[in-house]
């Protein structure tokens, strides 16, 4: 059976991709400490993902200050969700035919 890779997504084949958007996706914003701390990843690998997420513009980036410290929160846009939505269809769509 032939199995068609259409629906799913490129920005979503990395795993650190997917568990960003996870993240987003089931909260309303998160900022880049609490991401890097959750997904136990360095600085620089987090910004390079984040900055693909917001490149395909799956993701929004708001940069504030907290007392003196800067604080940059990440959420999802309507783009993104969708985009992701249907990534996480074709995989269960996968799944499935795999069991039949």
């Amino acid at each position: 059976m032939k199995i068609s890779l259409d629906q799913f997504d490129k920005a979503f084949e990395n795993r650190i991709r997917l568990q960003i958007m996870s993240v987003l996706v089931a909260n309303e914003s998160y900022d880049f400490n609490s991401l890097k701390e959750l997904l136990e990843l360095t600085d620089g690998n987090l910004a390079s993902h984040l900055k693909a997420l917001e490149k395909e513009a799956y993701m929004e980036v708001q940069k504030s200050f907290i007392g003196r410290k800067p604080n940059t929160r990440y959420s999802v846009t309507e783009k993104g969700r969708a985009a992701f939505k249907k990534h996480l269809q074709a995989l269960e769509n996968l799944i499935k035919q795999q069991k039949n």
